[in-house]
């Protein structure tokens, strides 16, 4: 099928090479003309294992193409993805104002039958916006499609080529026949492709983020309270876990969610209901524990280390999760913002993210070469970031590095017992903390 994909970002990118690599002859549509410049230079601008490869295999293949004009693109597509940005609002609703442009701007170029889908993660109701948008200058039959994405960032090739599940809104049969061709290749092990009413379609985004972004709060505020009856999480996290009615994912302890969806799908959702008359009381509590949970290490630094004036705090990781770049809404930066009121000297190190913070935040802070070059003579490392690397390190070469051997863990990556051995002060969420000998 000939498809179009408009926005370049994150869900654009691999929803366009993804559907390439299945033989779909894929155009996709950005404004920014330098970003187009370097998608046609085969380099990617964003960070996501395995994508490189399909990425330069569809390109060579001429099955994945880029231009910055829209017309020509949807000219012969018969399927139009809208991969678009709908930031929040400063009230905390979602910004339709891109996915509006461009629905009025295809309602002036479709001269034949097209599936147009709303790809964004977008408010119920959108939908019906998208469609009498376009319907205003449309000189032909469309249909409008609730498809909404359900990529985790570092497995969103493996999401979109191997799915737990299909959503799709639809209110037309052919519409569902377009989008159910589409889709059979990547459902092949009998996986379902859920049809459902558009609104339907739209919420069922919102619901699961907000739900998921909700069991990782949860276990939060047990683990925090674990600190204050001497209970360890870990136990208390594999013994619901073993529950097949809870299961074992999203129940680890940290220092909260980020990344570009459940923050702003949680505060969309809740601003959704207040539009309709309903609060969400459970969202609201979310929002405010996931805040604070951000920020729950730094009074444990003051404890440590007293007044934080002219501290040398080292941090690994930036990225609000491992195996990606992406820094949106990351715990690290808002205890970065923090120490930096306090008058730390900062270093990090991030494998991937460092470059993203450089060009978002003129932060008076230290990039590391590795993650050992940012430990001489820190007064404490602070574990942000899970990546693989930082799960086995040289604790004898951070021993000898550091001023203080001191690691508060916002991500309980290391063994209490090897923590107490390596005679380190190990502070880490809702478990024992290990006081240095």
């Amino acid at each position: 099928m000939n498809i179009a994909v408009v926005g370049t970002g994150y869900v654009g990118l691999v929803t366009g090479t993804c559907l390439a690599e299945t033989g779909n002859h894929v155009i996709c549509v950005d404004i920014d003309e330098s970003k187009v410049t370097m998608l046609k230079h085969g380099k990617l601008p964003i960070y996501e294992p395995h994508l490189d490869v399909l990425f330069e295999r569809n390109i060579k293949a001429g099955r994945l193409t880029f231009t910055t004009k829209l017309d020509g693109a949807v000219e012969d597509a018969a399927i139009i993805f809208l991969a678009l940005p709908t930031p929040p609002g400063e009230d905390g609703s979602a910004d339709l104002s891109y996915v509006l442009k461009v629905a009025a701007d295809l309602g002036k170029l479709i001269k034949d039958y097209k599936v147009i889908v709303d790809k964004s993660t977008v408010p119920v109701g959108t939908a019906e916006k998208v469609m009498n948008t376009i319907a205003e200058n449309a000189v032909c039959n469309f249909d409008v499609v609730s498809n909404p994405e359900f990529l985790r960032e570092g497995y969103a090739v493996d999401d979109f080529m191997k799915p737990d599940r299909v959503v799709v809104g639809v209110d037309s049969d052919q519409a569902r026949e377009w989008m159910e061709r589409l889709y059979k290749p990547y459902v092949r092990q009998g996986n379902p492709i859920l049809f459902m009413d558009i609104r339907a379609a739209e919420l069922t985004k919102y619901a699961a983020n907000a739900f998921l972004a909700t069991k990782i709060t949860f276990m939060n505020e047990i683990a925090n309270f674990c600190e204050k009856v001497g209970a360890d999480i870990d136990s208390v996290r594999i013994g619901i876990g073993s529950d097949t009615r809870i299961g074992k994912r999203f129940l680890f302890a940290g220092i909260g969610y980020g990344g570009s969806c459940f923050p702003k799908d949680v505060q969309a959702l809740a601003k959704s209901g207040k539009e309709a008359g309903y609060r969400f009381q459970i969202l609201d509590a979310v929002m405010e524990v996931n805040h604070r949970q951000k920020l729950a290490l730094i009074p444990r630094l003051e404890f440590y280390l007293g007044d934080l004036n002219n501290k040398t705090i080292a941090i690994w990781g930036l990225a609000f999760k491992p195996e990606t770049d992406d820094i949106r809404e990351a715990p690290a930066l808002e205890m970065i913002r923090k120490l930096i009121k306090k008058n730390s000297n900062i270093r990090v190190f991030d494998p991937e993210a460092m470059d993203n913070v450089k060009r978002q935040f003129n932060f008076d802070i230290e990039y590391g070469t590795d993650q050992y070059s940012i430990l001489k003579n820190a007064d404490a490392l602070i574990i942000a970031t899970e990546w693989s690397l930082f799960r086995t390190p040289d604790f004898s070469k951070m021993a000898k590095l550091m001023k203080n051997k001191a690691i508060f863990d916002g991500r309980n990556l290391y063994d209490l017992k090897e923590m107490k051995n390596r005679r380190f002060y190990y502070f880490s969420i809702g478990r024992q903390t290990i006081e240095a000998k």
